[in-house]
């Protein structure tokens, strides 16, 4: 108590009588106090508000005049994520917020990754739906595109491409969701169990219809120059198109079921594959049919030029853009044998996959992935015909085996002074040192990393290989060694030539493309179809042309 004050006991009350007889002096700072107390309640106001300010985006130019409904996303991205597999992918349907009666900023997404300088943006604005797509092994952006129907501007990574040939697998993308109506997108089997890759290493087609009892172990057909059992003639075509045998062994099952009947009837038995023909009535002609849609299929979409199916009655469907190669190929084969119903009941879950399964297993048990590296590039590659010699860019890239499928072959002929199937002493040369896996029926097989397998690594197909000089099976060629002479021998030729292609991991590369086939130097192009092409090196293109005129002369200089 200040003795200097008169107590008075309703002071603190802040009231004041009549009777008082004494007012308390004031020493001026009372309103000084209130407005200390008041300081720090303003400080936290202040920075809210600022902070509220700073996280909104100013509006645009546009936003000012008009206004339209917003597609609002909200994006997480964390690295590495395990819970984004390589083979999943995430539609997010965004919600559509009514405009405003005057016009507002556009809501950021937002994004939990900690603040750190970066070239790439890590949240994403857009206007539209998009689609989260995890890349495949052989993607491209270009590919892409084609898929989902964009442009490659559009595809958006929010932690940069990688990639140097194509796109590495397992990195995300965000994608505009422009298509309607899309296809299934289960997938079916992994592209090693379509491709004849090292997923097929072991796998007797023979002895396992044996097991099975059916009636392919019994049937009797023709395939390399010879009559011979029925999984003999269903492992040479999948040798030859490099399509795996349990693939072709579980389609057979499921459309005719030859490997577990022992006598089927009708149509089963005379069109095992389902296509009705009047001449291909054999296993081996019904094999080279389904053998060409499957690699139709496959590599169409690998290129980006398959993205429809197109049914028996004359109905389309859009392709589900987050497939891969190998589940495209089984439902571009199936439209062409079945109409939309049964195509329906073939592709989900208890037609094809549950018949492969019965048989095999999980398909994705022996997956092998990648099948094509990001980094993949040719080994260095010479001319096939000797230094020195002029031969003619007789055909531009064409079917690695059929027509259609992997546009991975070239042709080459000889000067001759007669045409047609005529005898050749030119001989052909090594591209590229290997060892001979297999000389017979006109081809010659080199594989070129040394593992006497043609089902890994770089391997180079010689057709058209005549008899007569061709080296022989486990011989270790040099570059520009003798593989033989060119002829007519093995599949279709209507004059002396030379059919070559390249296939990595069992899957034709296309002679065009991310990986061009280049030899010594010249380097092959597209044309306007099958045959077509162009040859360029140093500013220089040849057309390909059957004509052999000197306008298609190719010079194998030193």
């Amino acid at each position: 108590m200040n003795p200097r004050i008169k107590y008075n006991p309703r002071r603190r009350r802040g009231a004041r009588r009549e009777d008082d007889d004494e007012t308390p002096p004031s020493d001026g700072l009372g309103c000084a106090r209130y407005l200390w107390l008041l300081m720090p309640l303003l400080a936290v106001a202040f920075v809210w508000v600022w902070r509220s300010r700073a996280a909104t985006p100013e509006a645009t130019p546009a936003a000012s005049t008009a206004v339209t409904p917003v597609a609002v996303v909200t994006v997480t991205l964390e690295p590495a994520t395990p819970a984004l597999a390589a083979t999943e992918v995430l539609v997010l349907e965004p919600t559509l917020t009514s405009a405003p009666p005057t016009p507002t900023d556009v809501v950021l997404p937002t994004s939990t990754l900690p603040p750190a300088p970066s070239p790439s943006p890590t949240a994403i604005q857009t206007p539209a739906t998009t689609i989260f797509y995890v890349t495949q092994s052989g993607d491209t952006l270009a590919t892409l595109a084609a898929r989902f129907g964009v442009n490659p501007v559009d595809i958006l990574a929010p932690q940069g491409l990688k990639g140097s040939v194509m796109l590495a697998q397992g990195q995300l993308l965000v994608i505009p969701n422009v298509l309607g109506a899309v296809g299934p997108g289960d997938k079916l089997v992994p592209d090693s169990e379509v491709v004849f890759s090292g997923a097929a290493a072991g796998f007797d087609p023979q002895a396992f219809a044996e097991q099975q009892g059916g009636y392919l172990a019994r049937y009797q057909g023709y395939a390399d120059g010879a009559t011979t059992r029925g999984g003999v003639v269903l492992a040479v075509a999948a040798r030859d198109h490099s399509i795996n045998p349990r693939l072709l062994v579980a389609l057979l099952e499921d459309l005719s079921g030859w490997v577990t009947n022992p006598s089927p009837t009708g149509d089963q038995l005379k069109y095992p594959y389902h296509y009705i023909h009047d001449y291909l009535v054999n296993l081996n002609a019904q094999l080279t049919w389904a053998t060409s849609q499957i690699a139709i299929g496959y590599y169409g979409w690998r290129d980006g030029s398959l993205t429809q199916l197109t049914f028996k009655d004359g109905s389309t469907l859009r392709l589900n853009p987050a497939l891969n190669a190998g589940t495209v190929a089984l439902q571009y084969f199936y439209a062409q044998v079945l109409d939309r119903a049964e195509w329906d009941h073939a592709v989900g879950p208890d037609g094809f996959v549950a018949t492969y399964t019965r048989l095999f297993g999980d398909p994705f048990a022996r997956e092998l992935s990648p099948l094509l590296p990001e980094d993949l590039t040719q080994v260095p590659m010479s001319l096939p015909f000797p230094v020195g010699q002029t031969w003619y860019y007789s055909g531009g890239p064409h079917g690695a085996w059929e027509l259609g499928g992997a546009q991975a072959a070239l042709d080459f002929a000889p000067g001759a002074v007669v045409g047609g199937c005529a005898d050749s002493n030119a001989w052909v040369t090594g591209v590229a040192a290997g060892l001979v896996l297999r000389a017979d029926n006109g081809a010659v097989v080199v594989d070129l990393d040394g593992d006497g397998a043609e089902a890994t690594g770089w391997v180079i197909l010689y057709l058209h290989v005549a008899a007569r000089d061709r080296v022989k099976a486990g011989t270790l060629v040099e570059r520009g060694g003798h593989i033989g002479h060119p002829s007519c021998e093995g599949g279709r030729a209507t004059g002396t030539h030379l059919h070559i292609a390249r296939k990595y991991n069992g899957e034709w590369i296309p002679a065009y493309g991310p990986v061009p086939f280049t030899l010594s130097g010249w380097m092959a192009g597209p044309g306007k179809g099958e045959y077509y092409g162009t040859l360029t090196r140093d500013g220089v293109t040849v057309e390909a042309c059957t004509c052999t005129s000197a306008s298609t002369a190719i010079r194998h200089e030193p």
